[in-house]
């Protein structure tokens, strides 16, 4: 006679959308940018930072177009003045050379 073992269920990925693309990802394939309490937007490797957050792909057309649209402004109810901007730029710039 057989038993049958009953394995567990496999656990759901969570999946987010990045902002420019629309296109729906799991969380460890998008970039999560967060408004911080000072309202300054920072990028959030971990994941795992207290504010408003938003994702992006790792592609650059997504970070461009996120940055020059308004979108990720909108996303984070937020205004990213220029010097957030540029060091958002070069992170992201950052994140593409490792890539």
């Amino acid at each position: 006679m057989r038993k049958s073992i009953n394995a567990p269920p496999s656990k759901a990925k969570p999946q987010r959308t990045c902002v420019t693309c629309r296109q729906v990802k799991t969380k460890h394939e998008l970039v999560r940018l967060v408004r911080t309490a000072d309202g300054s937007v920072e990028i959030d490797i971990s994941g795992k930072k207290n504010g408003r957050g938003a994702y992006l792909c790792r592609l650059r057309e997504c970070w461009e177009t996120a940055l020059k649209s308004g979108r990720l402004e909108h996303s984070l109810s937020t205004a990213i003045d220029r010097e957030h901007r540029e060091l958002l730029v070069k992170s992201a710039e950052e994140l593409f050379s490792d890539a």
